[in-house]
């Protein structure tokens, strides 16, 4: 059995200097925005080669969080992807403001640069770009759309901590940043966590408070905050995890090279694609195929774990039926979810395990 993913290798790597962490941590008593949180936000600030980061909960919070700092609110449009985990859109719907989806680049599928301008409104605030899989979106063209009209830039890089554009690192690029720690990230917690970065000492300061219900001196509440912060052992955990984040980032590449390699031609399979002067951190190694289901029912049966990531785009969920948005609306969004399907990938796969996934595929268009 080949798991869809695994933490065995890169536990084995940390797991004593987890366990002296933690033994550290309870022996100082401090939990909540101690020592920890601190040495992990200058940490990260450094990794993604930005001046500040604030520790919160979770992914989706610190997007909630980095569009509360920016004033962003009811009656404002915010451009998203419409090929995205729901969490992007669910960010923007908590500050009342309206997600405006673009289609993607059907290469890539990070939103297309070259569809933004055309969804721009009167009433638009922000872009959010999702560097989807570990792949970094076209930051040079958003940013100078962004430029252009006034509009702040938001990036989620929870999938792509570490990727680049044109030399330069994701999340550091817009205006705040948002990432998620949650265990299956390339940068996993062992549980859920997440940061916002940033380059604007103000926004910074706004973060702290907000995430601090409000507050920068105990008792005393400056604005309607969010109780909203790092927990102290996981950032812990976090920085140390970090220390090993561009070695498994390598690894990764060199899995999915191999994949590459392997699959190159087989069937209908519609393989990664890496846009020029971007680098791809793959978080996950998606393939597609118009026979995607009899293909993930094919590799279950021979013991591989898959997953499809994600069958249902946003605009179709329940949760945004208000919208009236039907299917054909978004069709590069839905040709995606109806045809991609995530393979194992996760640093601990062995040669064997690769080529066996590979012979796996290759065995069902033979059949």
């Amino acid at each position: 059995m080949i798991p869809f993913l695994s933490f065995n290798q890169m536990n084995a790597v940390v797991k004593n200097e987890l366990k002296d962490n933690f033994n550290a941590f309870i022996d100082k008593g401090w939990y909540i925005l101690g020592d920890q949180v601190k040495a992990f936000e200058h940490n990260f600030a450094n990794f993604c080669e930005t001046k500040y980061c604030n520790g919160v909960a979770n992914g989706l919070d610190a997007i909630i969080i980095a569009l509360k700092a920016l004033n962003i609110k009811e009656g404002d449009e915010v451009i998203v992807p419409s090929n995205t985990y729901i969490a992007t859109w669910l960010a923007v719907s908590f500050v009342g403001a309206k997600p405006i989806p673009v289609e993607p680049d059907i290469r890539t599928y990070n939103i297309n640069p070259s569809l933004i301008e055309a969804a721009i409104t009167p009433r638009t605030k922000a872009i959010i770009p999702v560097h989807l899989y570990g792949q970094c979106c076209e930051m040079s063209v958003i940013m100078d759309i962004a430029n252009r009209h006034g509009l702040f830039v938001i990036e989620d890089n929870a999938q792509s901590q570490g990727a680049r554009h044109q030399g330069k690192i994701t999340g550091s690029f817009g205006h705040i940043n948002a990432t998620s720690f949650y265990p299956g990230k390339n940068l996993g917690a062992y549980g859920d966590a997440g940061a916002t970065t940033t380059n604007d000492e103000k926004l910074w300061h706004k973060i702290n408070t907000i995430r601090n219900y409000g507050s920068n001196k105990k008792y005393f509440n400056e604005v309607k905050g969010m109780n909203s912060r790092l927990d102290e052992l996981q950032a812990g955990f976090l920085s140390i995890k970090l220390k090993y984040l561009n070695e498994w980032s390598e690894t990764r590449n060199a899995i999915a090279n191999k994949y590459l390699t392997g699959l190159q031609g087989v069937g209908d399979l519609i393989l990664p694609y890496t846009a020029t002067d971007t680098t791809h951190v793959y978080h996950l190694f998606v393939i597609r195929t118009k026979q995607r289901d009899l293909l993930q029912q094919h590799l279950n049966n021979s013991g591989i774990g898959t997953l499809i990531h994600y069958p249902l785009p946003p605009h179709l969920q329940e949760a945004y039926r208000e919208l009236n948005y039907k299917k054909g609306d978004f069709p590069l969004a839905e040709e995606i979810a109806e045809t991609c399907i995530s393979i194992p990938m996760y640093p601990g796969l062995s040669d064997e395990d690769i080529s066996q996934v590979i012979e796996a595929i290759k065995a069902f268009y033979h059949a």
